[in-house]
């Protein structure tokens, strides 16, 4: 049986700062502003050419929803991995 998955924080409150770091994460990547982190997945989807609408998307292939999800976590996965090394290699001195 396939397991359901939970897409939630494990703090609540941690929602506003992990939007403020989706957004300023794929901006960069992406090399543009963008005005919100509802925006990302819209501009993202543009990128890879996936049609992609802010609501409706019951026709949209799995796999490119998973390349859509996969570009932005990874991106934020990557940058605070980044953001550890550093205050690792900060607190060693």
């Amino acid at each position: 049986m396939a397991r359901k998955r939970k897409n939630r924080l494990l703090n609540p409150a941690a929602r506003q700062g992990m939007d403020l770091l989706k957004k300023n994460v794929m901006g960069k990547a992406l090399g543009k502003h963008i005005a919100s982190p509802d925006d990302v997945s819209m501009e993202v989807a543009k990128q890879l050419g996936i049609p992609f609408q802010e609501r409706g998307n019951g026709e949209l292939k799995a796999e490119d929803a998973g390349k859509i999800g996969g570009a932005i976590g990874g991106s934020m996965v990557k940058e605070l991995v980044r953001m550890a090394e550093a205050s690792l290699a900060h607190n060693r001195k």
